[in-house]
């Protein structure tokens, strides 16, 4: 418990002290609040706007938990059949390479006059796209970096390739999975928050710190920016719980 407490007291305090430094410094040099506000004007945001704040929240938290559940399923899958076939593999890896490649700023358009402009499916499918290659990078390197002398003791047990998948490669896999999913939980929220600056329906986060920024309202902006950062730790604090449960064994060890 005391080791559990040391590691939230240390972000903790790191935290209110870059807060009280920030505070300090905007007072110190008179800095304009449509340049910099402080803290304490972006709490009082927060406070007077809580509730539009979490509206616009949730609305980009649902996309990018949809967009993330559909890229995980289709990173996992493919890479279940890149292992299997090794000419696939050397196909999908440099196409999904440069899939990842492809900027919002241009994919997201094309999604928006595919399936219009008032759909969250553009949305989802650009958060899908981005959450795609971690999955699928990561997981096939699982699968496929195993200990030849393992599957050699299956293979003498007359083990079948789905017995070797499922004994063998996935629980080998499952490490991979979860520093994929790490990455792909923050990177999911950072894609729904941007192609949002590009069209579609004004109601989440990046078109809000839009048009806040642009009416001069510096600290209202701030306070959507705090909005998405507890989005994208709320996001990775989930993974973390689930690795946590599906791999007990680093849990004792952390302890």
């Amino acid at each position: 418990m005391s080791r559990r407490l040391r590691q939230l007291i240390a972000p903790g305090a790191w935290g209110v002290l870059v807060l009280l430094t920030w505070e300090g410094f905007v007072r110190w040099r008179k800095i304009k609040l449509f340049l910099l506000p402080p803290p304490s004007r972006i709490w009082r945001e927060l406070r007077e706007n809580r509730s539009g704040i979490l509206h616009v929240t949730s609305n980009t938290g649902t996309n990018a938990l949809i967009g993330l559940v559909l890229g995980v399923i289709a990173g996992v899958v493919m890479a279940l059949v890149a292992q299997r076939f090794v000419a696939l593999r050397d196909a999908i890896t440099p196409l999904s390479a440069a899939l990842n490649t492809m900027p919002i700023v241009a994919i997201g358009p094309i999604f928006y006059n595919l399936f219009g402009t008032t759909s969250a499916i553009p949305r989802r499918a650009v958060v899908a796209i981005v959450v795609f290659f971690p999955i699928f990078l990561n997981v096939v390197n699982g699968l496929t970096q195993t200990e030849a002398t393992h599957e050699e003791l299956l293979r003498s047990y007359a083990a079948s390739d789905a017995s070797v998948l499922w004994k063998l490669r996935m629980p080998n896999a499952l490490p991979f999975l979860m520093t994929g999913l790490k990455l792909a939980a923050s990177l999911a929220v950072i894609a729904a928050i941007v192609v949002e600056y590009f069209g579609g329906l004004q109601n989440g986060l990046g078109s809000r710190v839009t048009s806040a920024m642009k009416s001069s309202a510096t600290a209202r902006g701030w306070a959507y920016i705090a909005g998405a950062c507890a989005l994208g730790i709320g996001f990775y604090s989930v993974v973390t719980a689930v690795e946590r449960v599906a791999m007990p064994w680093r849990r004792r060890r952390s302890d």
